[in-house]
C-alpha cells in the first residue's frame, strides 16, 4: 500500500476593498459679461441639466458669486473645467470653472 500524503492548501478569501475614487466639486463663477442665455447653454450643454434646473443654477452664479455645477472624479471634473472655459473662449466669454475637492 502506498501512502499518500495529501497537500491540503488553504485558500484565503481575499477581500476586494476598492478605494472609493476622491470626488471633486465643478464651480462655475460669476462675471459680468457672460450672458445668462450662455451659462445655461453651458449648463445643459456640458452638465447635462435641465432647462429649470440650468435656469436655477444660472440664478446662483449670478447671485451668489458660484454655484455648484457637480461632483465628479477628478478626470471628469478636469475634463469638464477645461470643456466650458474652451466653449467660453471660443464664444468670446470670460466665464470661468473651476474645481474642488469634494470633503
Amino acid at each position: 500500500m502506498v501512502d499518500q500524503q495529501s497537500d491540503s492548501s488553504v485558500i484565503e478569501k481575499q477581500q476586494d476593498k476598492t478605494a472609493t475614487p476622491q470626488q471633486y466639486r465643478v464651480y462655475l463663477l460669476n462675471d459680468d459679461y457672460t450672458t445668462m442665455e450662455f451659462v445655461i447653454a453651458v449648463l445643459e450643454n456640458i452638465f447635462q441639466k435641465s432647462p429649470a434646473e440650468a435656469f436655477r443654477l444660472m440664478m446662483q452664479v449670478h447671485t451668489q458669486g458660484r454655484t455648484v455645477c457637480g461632483i465628479y472624479t477628478f478626470e471628469v471634473a478636469e475634463t469638464k473645467v477645461t470643456t466650458v472655459r474652451a466653449q467660453a473662449a471660443k464664444e468670446g466669454f470670460p466665464l470661468q470653472a473651476d474645481l474642488e475637492e469634494d470633503h
